[in-house]
């Protein structure tokens, strides 16, 4: 399935988006099967450079679509205990069975030891942006998102760690000055496959950081 916008959060969290049927995601003990679409995604990920009606991908030099090294399942336990959080299970398959670091959209995603957790501000008024604050600095444990991927300036793109909008990707402003929106796709790895097919194919999707090639754009 193909999706050419982004919902925003205020419709979503008013139910024109279903949330994921469970807030988290449980225990691993390092016996999981491999995801069924990581290796498609692999395989398309290899092919995304030599295709020449591709989009231009947003930061791709930074990361030149490779990913690096994996995380053991002992990382990836011990940073949500440290956090007190569990990543959702799709991203947390993502990080231990393809890639940790490097290609996706923007800049990449960041090392592990980057990732910082951050609050969503109270909605002052109706589909009024709204922005971000780091956890550290908010008294009370709201709904919490990480900072996964670099988007440059003080733009975010974060990954819903719990509440309603667990698993999902939000992308937008810390500072309130656009968003934030939220992504139709289900999980991490089905907003990956998003941006890898709409790159493939040429299409112009801001939300993804993608401008279509010239003839394309027309």
């Amino acid at each position: 399935m193909t999706f050419n916008r982004i919902t925003t959060l205020t419709a979503a969290v008013a139910g024109d988006i279903s949330a994921p049927t469970s807030a988290g995601s449980p225990r691993h003990d390092g016996r999981r099967p491999w995801t069924p679409g990581l290796p498609l995604i692999r395989d398309k990920l290899a092919k995304i450079t030599a295709n020449s009606h591709r989009s231009r991908s947003f930061g791709e030099d930074e990361h030149q679509f490779r990913l690096g090294p994996l995380l053991s399942e002992e990382q990836v336990q011990f940073f949500e205990t440290d956090h007190g959080i569990e990543l959702p299970s799709a991203f947390r398959r993502f990080l231990t069975q393809l890639g940790a670091t490097g290609a996706a959209p923007f800049y990449g995603l960041l090392q592990l030891e980057q990732y910082e957790l951050f609050t969503i501000e109270p909605e002052s008024t109706a589909n009024a942006p709204r922005g971000f604050t780091p956890l550290e600095q908010r008294q009370c444990q709201d709904d919490l998102f990480l900072h996964i991927i670099e988007a440059g300036c003080s733009d975010l793109v974060l990954l819903g760690v719990t509440g309603p909008l667990s698993g999902r990707i939000l992308t937008g402003n810390s500072d309130g000055f656009w968003g934030p929106d939220l992504s139709p796709a289900e999980d991490f790895v089905a907003w990956y496959e998003l941006w890898l097919d709409d790159m493939a194919a040429g299409r112009d999707n801001r939300a993804l950081g993608l401008s279509a090639p010239p003839s394309h754009a027309l």
